[in-house]
């Protein structure tokens, strides 16, 4: 596994008379956001693996992580756009005992990656200006290579979770007038982009599971402990749902990862980082939510998902009422606020 190279972005030199869009404010303000608090954690980590191979991916992570934020810095500093405080020393004990085991960091890294595309891909269609879009095209190509190098680890060390092997169909299916019945009668089997999308989440949701696992942990704030309590039963119901639908097809389930999290109480992360990062991973879960739903054709997938997305709904309504009371919640940057400008 090669390093991957650092980047020659920046050939391109922005007009400063071209202002941001506030498209290209948005992105660069969350890439700026996520980009901090994976450096707190990716640091964390990398005081702790063993494996040379994961550490490896560490590494590579870490050095991307603070190179956006520093291409990212740049460009805000010309713009005279206020750097966001992020996430900083302050928010990580690198000293804290070991929380996690080393296969941990791959499923953690797979996960993190996913988001990052998540995030780019939605961003590059809408950005213009040459530096961004460069930065941007950068961003993605960067991600893509560590998702594939994380994909490579996770296969070599029996860590992938793979979507199972499926019949080859013999004709052309074409749907018939119970296609969209999945409660009773005759319900016809998952088809594969229901299964590669129930797969998708499980991974998803067996990372986030383990995660709010070790956070509630080690957080010291009863508050803090209830909400990550709160969403390790929801994930817990999440995860069983999506195992049930598969087991119902006679289709195997990825396991629980749970295990990989250690017994030490000590906490590498602040109470603001942690609560950040829940409150975004689960909002991240609205969106692969939203995809599943779009590309499902049964009534108890689609329901199923929609309930779903309504707790996790309240999860992320929850964490944001306790980053809003500590004071710990910045906002992207906003429109003018015209009614409140006239009242001066």
């Amino acid at each position: 596994m090669e390093p991957i190279k650092p980047t020659k972005v920046g050939s391109k030199k922005s007009n400063l008379s071209e202002k941001l869009l506030s498209a290209e404010l948005g992105k660069l303000w969350a890439t700026y956001m996520g980009n901090s608090m994976s450096t707190c954690i990716l640091s964390y980590f990398l005081r702790h693996v063993e494996d040379q191979d994961i550490k490896k991916l560490l590494e590579n992570a870490l050095n991307l992580s603070k190179e956006f934020q520093k291409i990212i810095k740049d460009i805000f500093i010309k713009e005279n756009f206020p750097i966001p405080q992020g996430f900083t020393k302050e928010d990580v004990n690198l000293d804290a005992p070991r929380l996690f085991e080393d296969e941990f960091y791959v499923y953690y890294l797979k996960y993190v990656s996913k988001v990052g595309l998540s995030l780019y891909s939605v961003g590059i269609p809408l950005i213009y200006r040459d530096d961004v879009r460069e930065f941007s095209l950068y961003c993605m190509e960067s991600t893509i290579k560590l998702g594939e190098d994380i994909k490579d680890i996770s296969m070599n060390k029996g860590l992938a979770i793979k979507s199972p092997i499926i019949p080859t169909p013999q004709k052309v299916n074409i749907a018939h007038k119970n296609y969209l019945k999945g409660f009773i009668g005759d319900v016809r089997p998952l088809h594969a982009l229901e299964i590669a999308h129930l797969y998708d989440n499980l991974e998803t949701n067996l990372a986030s599971k383990a995660l709010v696992m070790a956070f509630s942990q080690v957080t010291k704030t009863k508050k803090v402990r209830e909400l990550f309590v709160k969403g390790e039963e929801l994930t817990d119901k999440i995860v069983e749902g999506f195992i049930q639908k598969l087991h119902h097809d006679n289709l195997p389930s990825p396991s629980l990862i749970d295990h990989l999290v250690t017994t030490s109480t000590t906490s590498p992360f602040s109470d603001k980082l942690m609560v950040f990062h829940k409150m975004d991973m689960f909002s991240m879960r609205v969106r692969n939510f939203g995809n599943s739903m779009a590309v499902n054709g049964r009534r108890d997938l689609a329901l199923m998902y929609a309930k779903s997305l309504k707790d996790i709904s309240d999860f992320v309504h929850d964490a944001a009422d306790i980053m809003i009371e500590n004071g710990w919640m910045e906002t992207p940057p906003e429109a003018a606020d015209r009614e409140d400008l006239a009242s001066e």
